[in-house]
């Protein structure tokens, strides 16, 4: 009898189980999902490049908002205008962390303290009012000001200095623009001297490009923690070594501005970055230490060269594939800017054609298609749908910025529909290039009016036009391989454009 009681037992209480995991999974309704494989999770679904293009493919098929697992990581991905809102502004708060231990971030983030990974807390507060002071504010960004307007000079200088049609290698002139650009105003210096012969340059665009390009990567490793260490211990190493080339360059650039009290300009009192902050940091060491302006630096290398070199050259394929935007363009900056004159900075807010252009540019061809990855702190809700803690969220762009529902043809390139600024009347969630929310890129206006002053320059200047007598127009996809034959390559190489000059003085 006592055994028939104990099967008894063991049977209601199974039962009872049941019925409240089912009661439970039945008030925890999460996002949908497709077919999961063990392990890998929905890694097989991802596998081809893009991954933002693979994740629009399955929002059309399961919805805006999508509940993946890569390896052992839950994934949240968000591809509608009201998801976004949900997760960047209403619950801004448990997403306003970075995805924690992954392996970009052991080795590059200076044990989270930089600003793209350290948690959301006091710490992150300090470094966010550091940047919004002392490099990203109203008054910090007056200083760049007349460094952006001699190096776009510079490189005008260079391109006039034959005098005929010529072939222009966009990428590697766009590149060495902006790290100029973003030197002169960490450094007071340059990372490209006019006396440095052409594979010299190279040398030195390849090193910063190695170092500083790569950024917050996701690695195969970030989803199998408990196999990182045997199965890919490669990628432990090479992130090693990076961190090592960059305390190596940003501590000597530290150094030399410590020694030499260096300047960024000879007008009184404009110090760069690197100054400006090694004088708080004789008034507040613990505040402002070595490690904390070496994170700076390379935020600022990483984040703000290639990726602003790449919006001027795709606004510039853009531009070559039509001609009536490019003329258009150009007669506005003639009708404001007086004849004989250059454009400077303080032009661009004039001229709202040309900040259509770049905004169209980002629209189509957003620099980070996926946003940057949050992290949850806590569980919450997205739509309706139960999302657990510790999930990582991934907001597409590229989507949104393509979505039918939001956008007149969406694929077509058509400035005109920014003008009279009306993204922000209808809905600015839908154009998010910079993202949003409390951890959307802090130098978001220096970018736009970095490009702003060296697009509007370029087309103040010079005809451009493609290369041939019958030339067909670049191909603006960035995942298709070309032949030779075509007369472009994967890269868009500045060699496929030409470039004429027009009349008039410089």
């Amino acid at each position: 009898m006592g055994i028939l009681h104990y099967v008894l037992l063991c049977f209601f209480t199974l039962i009872l189980i049941i019925k409240l995991c089912s009661e439970y999974i039945k008030y925890r309704k999460f996002p949908p999902s497709p077919f999961a494989l063990p392990i890998v999770g929905h890694l097989h679904l991802v596998k081809k490049k893009p991954l933002y293009k693979s994740l629009q493919t399955l929002a059309e098929k399961y919805g805006p908002i999508i509940f993946l697992k890569f390896g052992s990581r839950p994934v949240l991905v968000v591809s509608s205008t009201s998801a976004v809102e949900e997760c960047f502004i209403k619950n801004d708060i448990i997403f306003a962390n970075r995805p924690p231990h992954s392996v970009a971030g052991d080795h590059l983030s200076y044990n989270y303290s930089v600003l793209g990974w350290v948690p959301c807390g006091h710490q992150w507060r300090n470094l966010h009012s550091i940047s919004a002071i002392k490099a990203f504010s109203s008054n910090s960004l007056q200083m760049p000001a007349y460094i952006c307007d001699e190096e776009v000079r510079f490189v005008i200088r260079g391109l006039f200095e034959t005098r005929t049609p010529q072939k222009v290698d966009l990428k590697t002139m766009l590149s060495e623009l902006t790290f100029n650009m973003i030197m002169r105003g960490i450094a007071g210096k340059r990372c490209f001297e006019s006396g440095m012969g052409k594979e010299e340059k190279k040398r030195v665009l390849r090193y910063l490009k190695e170092t500083f390009v790569p950024v917050m990567t996701m690695e195969f490793g970030d989803f199998f923690p408990n196999l990182r260490r045997v199965c890919f211990r490669g990628v432990d190493y090479r992130m090693e070594k990076l961190r090592k080339e960059r305390k190596i360059f940003n501590q000597g650039l530290i150094e030399e501005c410590r020694l030499t009290k260096l300047e960024s300009s000879p007008v009184a009192g404009k110090k760069c970055m690197i100054s400006n902050l090694l004088s708080l940091q004789d008034s507040d060491p613990k505040q402002y230490t070595d490690d904390t302006i070496q994170g700076l630096i390379s935020t600022m290398l990483s984040a703000g060269t290639e990726t602003t070199a790449l919006t001027m050259e795709w606004a510039m394929s853009l531009l070559v594939n039509h001609p009536e935007v490019l003329w258009k363009a150009h007669s506005e900056i003639e009708k404001i800017i007086q004849q004989g004159r250059l454009l400077d900075e303080s032009d661009i807010l004039k001229l709202p054609y040309l900040n259509c252009i770049i905004n169209e540019t980002l629209r189509l061809y957003p620099v980070a298609p996926l946003l940057v990855p949050h992290f949850s702190s806590k569980e919450c809700t997205v739509g309706g749908y139960t999302v657990p803690p510790e999930t990582m969220l991934l907001g597409n762009a590229w989507a949104i910025h393509r979505d039918p529902k939001l956008w007149v043809d969406p694929a077509k390139f058509m400035p005109e529909r920014f003008e009279g600024g009306e993204i922000e009347k209808v809905d600015a969630l839908k154009f998010i290039p910079f993202g949003i929310g409390r951890l959307s890129c802090p130098g978001s206006v220096l970018a736009m009016r970095m490009i702003g002053l060296a697009l509007g320059t370029l087309i103040q200047c010079f005809e451009w036009e493609r290369i041939g007598s019958d030339p067909k127009p670049l191909v603006m996809d960035p995942i298709v391989e070309l032949d030779n034959n075509n007369g472009i390559n994967i890269d868009f190489d500045g060699d496929d454009m030409e470039m004429e000059e027009i009349d008039g003085p410089l």
